[in-house]
């Protein structure tokens, strides 16, 4: 058995204060990234997180890892939600909440986390689009057995609408246009299927 302040090959965990540095560093992050993009100073993190930049690096060796963790944070929080909400007694509304919370995070970092959905869900190291897609399809089916939601729509359908919204609105001078594209969105996910011929 090894003491805390013996030297045996098991791993400790991190100590409370990197931890808390790690989530500092992230949440801060997260809100340089939405203000000045994804190429935003990592010294401004640093300092704006109250520790130094050797300490970001050591947690975060380069812009990507930053990026990821970033992003990594944002999509746990997006599937979190996605699950409290399956709970909600309006299936219209859980899936509708949740759609705005997606639309906010695919705005963040000026489209940041739409691009790399669309582009190259591979290269944050984890399937993004596979855990955005099965949150979606667990709400959407939920509506769709209620009888709510059209029968026809997807959940890759729903998704590629709120990104689509997300980086056609990301340099737009309208502020409300973001959520009033949404509530079209909305409006079609409960209207009747159109037939073709």
């Amino acid at each position: 058995m090894t003491t805390a302040h013996g030297h045996g090959s098991a791993r400790r965990p991190p100590r409370a204060d990197a931890r808390l540095n790690r989530e500092r560093l992230i949440a801060t992050a997260q809100d340089v990234f939405a203000e000045a993009g994804p190429e935003a100073s990592l010294n401004e993190i640093a300092r704006r997180a109250g520790v130094g930049p050797g300490t970001l690096y050591r947690h975060f060796p380069n812009r990507f890892a930053l990026l990821t963790a970033v992003l990594r944070d944002r999509i746990e929080a997006l599937c979190g939600l996605a699950e409290t909400l399956l709970a909600s007694e309006s299936a219209d509304d859980a899936l509708a909440r949740w759609l705005r919370a997606f639309l906010v995070h695919a705005r963040v970092d000026q489209g940041l986390g739409g691009a790399v959905m669309t582009e190259d869900p591979d290269a944050l190291g984890l399937d993004c689009h596979r855990l955005i897609l099965d949150a979606a399809a667990g709400l959407l089916a939920r509506a769709q057995r209620r009888g709510t939601a059209r029968p026809d729509l997807t959940a890759d359908d729903l998704v590629r609408l709120v990104v689509g919204i997300a980086l056609s609105t990301a340099h737009g001078t309208d502020s409300t246009q973001p959520d009033r594209l949404l509530g079209l969105v909305l409006d079609a996910t409960y209207g009747t299927p159109l037939r073709n011929g």
